[in-house]
C-alpha cells in the first residue's frame, strides 16, 4: 500500500504528470495525491513558493538537467514537497519528496502566475544566457544557439581539405547549432574537427534509433539524342549517364540535404529558444523537429565533410556543399517551400479557384503531386483547427511575444543571410501562423519522405541512378586513345563513366542506411502526443486527422491499383508508394514519418 501525501486539488489543476511517471493518485474528496516512491530525481536549483496550508511548502524548480525518460519533451516542473508533520508513523519531519510535472499548454499572456518566472527561466537556460559564449558545449548541455557552416573541412589536417566557410554575404547559408568548438590553428575562420559534434541534450537519438543508424564537373558541349546508329546509341547512353550523375547530385544536395535537413535547423533552434515548452506552438512542432540536429551533427561528421561519403561519391566531388549554398543564395524563399507554391513555381501547376485545393496540375499523372496534396491539406486542416483553438482573434498572435521574437529570429538570425529577400510572410493572424506551420510540418514531414525514402529503391542499382560521371563525354576535347577506346569497346568506357566499385559499394551502403525505418519510428498521425491526451478538443481533432491519414493510406493503394495511371501502373512500372502515411520497420518504400530522423 502506497502511503499518500494529499495536496488540495487546485494547487495543481493546471498541471499533468509525465506519462512514465505514476504519481498521482485521484483521492476521495476530490484531493490529489502524490504516492511515496523512491524513483522521482533529485532536483538541483531550488526556489521557495508558499504553496496550501502551513503543514507542507512546495519548492517548485527549473526543469531539471536529467534527461527525461519519456520519449516527448514537455514542461517539467520539478517540485519538492516537504513534509512538516508525520503522515502514519511513516514518514518523519522533514522528509523530503521529488517529483517532475508537466504543465498544460498556455499562451505567454496565459500562464499562471506561479509558473511565469519558471517559463522565463527555461528559456534562458536554453538560449544559453548569461553563460560564456566560448569553449565546446558538453553533451548534457541543453542550450541552442547558432553557428555558421565553418566545421566541414579539416585544414589542420591537409590543406586539401579546407573548405570555405558558409554562411555570409559570400556564400549564403542557414545556420546550424553552435558547438562552441576551438577554432582551426591553420584556418582562424575554421572550427576545428573532433570525434563528435555537440547536439543539445533533447535532440539526440533513442537508443533505438541510434542502434538502428549504425547498422545500417563537367560542362556539356552538345546536344545529344537516341540515334539506331551504334556510335551515336553509345553517346546517348553515355549523355544519360551524365545527366543523372548530375540529378543525383541535385537531388542528394539540394532535394534533400538543403531543403530539409538543412533548412529546417534554424527552426528547431529558434523554436527551442523562444517557445516555452508549455507554449503549444511548441508543443505542435516538437514531434516534427525531433532528432534533426542529431542526424544533422552526424551528417557533417560523416557525409558532408571534406572528403567524406559526398565528396568521394557524388557530383560535384569538393564543391559538392558550395553549389547547395549557390541554390540557397539564388533560389530559396521560404513560401516557395509549400506544396502548392512549389508546384506553381515549377511550372508543374497554374491557380485555379474551381479546382481542388485551387490548382491544376499540368501534368495530371503526377504521382508526388497528386498524393502530396493529400497529405499537405490534411496537415493543413489539423494545423487550421489546432491553431484556432488557442488563437480565436488577431490580437492573441499579435500580443504572443514569444511568437512574435521566434519567427523575427528564423527570419533574421537562422536564415539571416535572407532576411531582406521576399518570400517571408508576415506573422500578424491565425492565418499567418497557419501558413507558417503548415509549410514547416510538410517540409520535415511529407518533402522529406517523398525524397529520402526511395533512394535505395530508386539508386541502389547504381546504373539505374549513378551518383557521379567519372569521364567527360567523348566528343568533348578527347585525345587520340580516348577516341580509339569509345570506338573499340565503347561498353568499357561506359563502366568507367560509372561509379567505381568502391564508390558504388559506399553509395549503396549510404542509401541503404538513409532509406531505412527504424524499429521505433513516429508516423505522421499515428500516435498523439502524451500532452494533449487529457485535453478532449485537441484529442478529437487529433483523431480526425489521424483518421484522414489513414484514409489516404486506401486512396493511394486504389490509385496505384488503376491501369489508367500510367506513370503508377503497368508492366514493369513501380507503384508509387513514398507518401503512404505508414510503414513497417526497414526498407519499404513507403511511409511518412513525423521529423527528418534519418
Amino acid at each position: 500500500m502506497l502511503n499518500q501525501i494529499n495536496i488540495s486539488k487546485s494547487q495543481y489543476s493546471h498541471q499533468i504528470l509525465l506519462p512514465n511517471y505514476k504519481p498521482f493518485i485521484v483521492g476521495t474528496g476530490g484531493n490529489a495525491c502524490f504516492a511515496v516512491t523512491p524513483k522521482f530525481k533529485s532536483v538541483r536549483q531550488l526556489e521557495n513558493v508558499r504553496v496550501g496550508r502551513a503543514s507542507r511548502t512546495i519548492k517548485a524548480v527549473q526543469t531539471s538537467n536529467e534527461k527525461s525518460t519519456t520519449s516527448t519533451t514537455a514542461t517539467i516542473v520539478a517540485v519538492e514537497i516537504t513534509v512538516l508533520k508525520t503522515l502514519g508513523g511513516v514518514l518523519r519531519f522533514g522528509k523530503t519528496l521529488h517529483v517532475e510535472l508537466v504543465a498544460a499548454s498556455y499562451l505567454p499572456s496565459q500562464t499562471p502566475s506561479g509558473l511565469i518566472s519558471y517559463r522565463e527561466k527555461e528559456l534562458q537556460i536554453l538560449r544559453g544566457d548569461g553563460t560564456a559564449r566560448t569553449g565546446e558545449l558538453k553533451t548534457f548541455e541543453r542550450i541552442y544557439d547558432y553557428d555558421v557552416y565553418n566545421d566541414l573541412g579539416d585544414p589542420d589536417s591537409s590543406d586539401d581539405l579546407w573548405r570555405p566557410v558558409l554562411g555570409g554575404k559570400e556564400r549564403p547559408y542557414p545556420r546550424r547549432c553552435r558547438t562552441g568548438r576551438a577554432r582551426s590553428k591553420i584556418d582562424p575562420l575554421s572550427e576545428s574537427r573532433s570525434t563528435s559534434a555537440y547536439v543539445p541534450r533533447d535532440e539526440t537519438f533513442s537508443e533505438v534509433k541510434q542502434k538502428s543508424f549504425w547498422r545500417y564537373s563537367t560542362q556539356w558541349k552538345e546536344v545529344f539524342r537516341p540515334s539506331w546508329e551504334a556510335s551515336d546509341l553509345w553517346l546517348w547512353r553515355l549523355a544519360k549517364a551524365h545527366v543523372l550523375a548530375h540529378d543525383s547530385g541535385y537531388h542528394q544536395l539540394v532535394s534533400h540535404w538543403l531543403r530539409t535537413h538543412c533548412c529546417v535547423e534554424p527552426y528547431i533552434i529558434a523554436t527551442n529558444r523562444h517557445l516555452s515548452a508549455m507554449h503549444p506552438i511548441h508543443r505542435l512542432l516538437h514531434p516534427h523537429l525531433r532528432y534533426t540536429m542529431e542526424i544533422n551533427a552526424l551528417s557533417r561528421e560523416l557525409l558532408i565533410n571534406a572528403d567524406g561519403t559526398i565528396e568521394k561519391s557524388f557530383f560535384p566531388y569538393k564543391y559538392s556543399i558550395e553549389i547547395s549554398s549557390v541554390v540557397y543564395d539564388q533560389l530559396w524563399q521560404f513560401d516557395l517551400q509549400a506544396l502548392p507554391a512549389d508546384l506553381i513555381s515549377r511550372g508543374m501547376a497554374v491557380e485555379d479557384p474551381t479546382a481542388l485545393y485551387r490548382l491544376k496540375l499540368t501534368i495530371e499523372d503526377y504521382p508526388y503531386a497528386n498524393d502530396g496534396l493529400l497529405i499537405w491539406d490534411a496537415i493543413e486542416k489539423w494545423v487550421t483547427k489546432y491553431v484556432t483553438y488557442y488563437y480565436s482573434e488577431e490580437e492573441d498572435v499579435n500580443s504572443d511575444n514569444e511568437l512574435k521574437a521566434w519567427w523575427t529570429e528564423i527570419r533574421t538570425v537562422g536564415h539571416g543571410d535572407k532576411k531582406d529577400e521576399p518570400g517571408w510572410p508576415k506573422l500578424n493572424t491565425p492565418k499567418h501562423l497557419i501558413g507558417i506551420l503548415t509549410n514547416m510540418i510538410w517540409i520535415a514531414s511529407g518533402h522529406h519522405a517523398a525524397v529520402n525514402f526511395g533512394q535505395y529503391d530508386f539508386a541502389g542499382y547504381f546504373p539505374n541512378q549513378p551518383t557521379i560521371a567519372r569521364t567527360n563525354m567523348p566528343t568533348e576535347d578527347p585525345n587520340d586513345s580516348e577516341k580509339e577506346e569509345f570506338l573499340k569497346r565503347p561498353e568499357e568506357f561506359l563502366l568507367k563513366c560509372f561509379p567505381s566499385q568502391v564508390q558504388a559499394k559506399l553509395v549503396m551502403a549510404i542509401l541503404h542506411a538513409l532509406s531505412s525505418h527504424s524499429p521505433d519510428e513516429e508516423y505522421l498521425g499515428q500516435t498523439i502526443q502524451p500532452y494533449w491526451k487529457e485535453d478532449d478538443d485537441i484529442n478529437n481533432i487529433f483523431k480526425e486527422f489521424s483518421g484522414k491519414l489513414k484514409e489516404i493510406e486506401g486512396i493511394i493503394d486504389a490509385r496505384n491499383a488503376d491501369s489508367n495511371l500510367k506513370n503508377r501502373f503497368g508492366a514493369g512500372v513501380v507503384p508509387y508508394q513514398l507518401l503512404k502515411p505508414f510503414s513497417k520497420e526497414g526498407v519499404t518504400g513507403m511511409g511518412v514519418p513525423n521529423s527528418i530522423s534519418i
